[in-house]
């Protein structure tokens, strides 16, 4: 039987943002060579293929309401570096023994976090969506990027916009579904992440196709409840995952 191939640089890079163990610093350099490189972003998707049959067959648990904090705090600043120490060795794994650190690893986490009692509960409604929000000038660099959790009924936005760039404006992130109307969803600080809690009404605008835009507006937002007044900076189309 022939051996495994060793992964290349980018190969195993690549493999390891499908899995989502890289740091906040890595992500961004992950999502900006995606943007700028095909071949790469083509790499991060044959990973998410493989990878996803390990999820399938799993029931839908319901966690307790303390989890997300309790995960949230060991986190420390959300940068996954217990995990992303762990898997460093990957950078001169073979595709096959990747791919088995990874099954190995998410098996792992499972169990670290499983609530004692774990109580059936009904799938969460909705899809799992992202988005990549890029400038409409210049290179198309992702300034911002999304992700909706059905689960928590949230959007977690992260602005990789360097902070105290523009203390004179402020960024408001604003949702456009099909009909073509702008929903006001927040203020973005630059350089942090946000998880928006959506309300009932705004749920059927977060589908797949729908936009997000980010405008420049002065302290506060925007002056207009239904509309942006300043400039678009940014913008991206939802995503199923």
């Amino acid at each position: 039987m022939s051996e495994a191939p060793e992964l290349s640089e980018s190969e195993a890079f690549a493999a390891e943002h499908a899995l989502g163990v890289l740091t906040s610093a890595e992500r961004r350099q992950a999502e900006a060579r995606m943007a700028a490189e095909p071949a790469f972003a083509a790499l991060v998707e044959d990973w998410r293929e493989r990878l996803t049959p390990m999820s399938e067959g799993l029931g839908v648990i319901s966690p307790p309401q303390n989890l997300w904090l309790r995960i949230e705090r060991s986190l420390g600043a959300n940068d996954n570096a217990p995990i992303q120490r762990m898997v460093r060795f990957w950078r001169g794994a073979t595709a096959g023994s990747l791919t088995l650190a990874a099954a190995s690893i998410a098996a792992a986490v499972m169990l670290a976090n499983r609530a004692p009692v774990v109580v059936q509960g009904p799938p969460a409604t909705g899809q799992l969506l992202d988005a990549s929000l890029v400038s409409q000038s210049g290179a198309p660099v992702p300034l911002f990027v999304a992700a909706y959790d059905p689960t928590r009924k949230a959007l977690i936005v992260t602005s990789l916009v360097t902070p105290n760039n523009d203390p004179a404006h402020v960024h408001e992130l604003w949702v456009i579904p099909a009909d073509g109307k702008p929903r006001p969803l927040g203020i973005l600080e630059p350089g942090k992440t946000k998880a928006i809690p959506m309300p009932e009404k705004l749920l059927p605008s977060l589908a797949a196709g729908s936009a997000l835009a980010v405008s420049l507006e002065p302290p506060g937002g925007s002056p207009k409840i239904d509309a942006p007044t300043g400039p678009i900076t940014a913008i991206g189309k939802l995503a199923k995952i």
